[in-house]
């Protein structure tokens, strides 16, 4: 055997491909539901939730939004709704809605499952040790690998889509949670424990509302990312503003390509300056 390997080369595709179908077989009962019921909710959200609100309610909606958590500042007011407008007058409304529900599920599950990793890794140095390899082999892996293992175990549309935007955005969420409750001061800690904080009070009373704002800054790249992934998993047919790219792309058409890239580029913008608003309300 040994031979062959040095003569032939390690089987190691072979080995992946038949640890994936193991998976794939031995967990269906996990991957099958969450295909079929995330996939039915993520389609339920985006046309039958989102899209029921009229285009032009939704943009008053978000301008008022802009206007509270900017603290009253005009600019990002009229940009937030200015910019909806310019997606919706370019006939991509739909696709705004699709772009948009994949960006919170993905950001909402990457939060969920980031926070607490983040806080297990911030009072063990052991989870430490063993999380900070995999956090850096996710956040080191191409993007486009994610899709290999979206589509085995999930096929092709939008889950898959969450899910290699889950693996993608996770990381800064559970490190700067860990960095946020690590850097609270000892003093506060001792302060605590001395009044006679059991270890859930300290946590949410004291470590966690003093790493708001660090958190809130994993937050923010976590949805980044997230949305940085929308024209990447339009290649395993998750629908919205990133596949008309792809699309434009593969047709050569620029001027389709440069208009939904400009839409991916509002939403961007507009998210940003929310979660740092938020951010930055937190602090006041």
């Amino acid at each position: 055997m040994f031979k062959e390997w040095f003569t032939e080369g390690i089987p190691i595709a072979d080995w992946a491909k038949d640890f994936t179908s193991w998976t794939k077989d031995t967990f269906a009962i996990f991957f099958d539901p969450i295909k079929q019921h995330l996939g039915n909710f993520m389609e339920w959200f985006s046309e039958d939730v989102l899209m029921l609100i009229p285009p032009y309610i939704f943009m008053i909606i978000i301008a008022i939004l802009a206007f509270v958590l900017s603290k009253k500042k005009i600019g990002l007011t009229i940009f937030s709704f200015v910019g909806l407008w310019l997606i919706y007058n370019q006939g991509y409304w739909e696709e705004l809605m699709s772009t948009v529900t994949l960006v919170l599920i993905a950001s909402l599950l990457s939060i969920i499952i980031g926070v607490p990793i983040g806080i297990l890794m911030s009072k063990s140095k052991t989870a430490e040790a063993i999380l900070k390899p995999v956090l850096d082999f996710m956040q080191t892996m191409p993007a486009f690998v994610y899709l290999i293992p979206a589509v085995a175990f999930f096929g092709i549309g939008m889950v898959p889509g969450v899910f290699a935007s889950l693996i993608f955005a996770t990381p800064p969420t559970v490190r700067f949670t860990n960095l946020g409750i690590r850097q609270v001061s000892k003093e506060l800690i001792e302060a605590s424990e001395a009044f006679g904080s059991t270890g859930a009070q300290k946590l949410f009373k004291v470590e966690l509302p003093m790493a708001k704002a660090t958190i809130m800054a994993g937050i923010n790249q976590t949805v980044m990312l997230a949305l940085s992934m929308v024209v990447i998993a339009s290649m395993i047919g998750a629908p919205g503003l990133g596949k008309e790219v792809l699309t434009a792309l593969q047709r050569s058409d620029v001027g389709t390509g440069f208009v939904a890239g400009i839409g991916i580029v509002i939403v961007a913008i507009i998210i940003d300056r929310f979660t740092q608003s938020m951010n930055k309300q937190n602090n006041a």
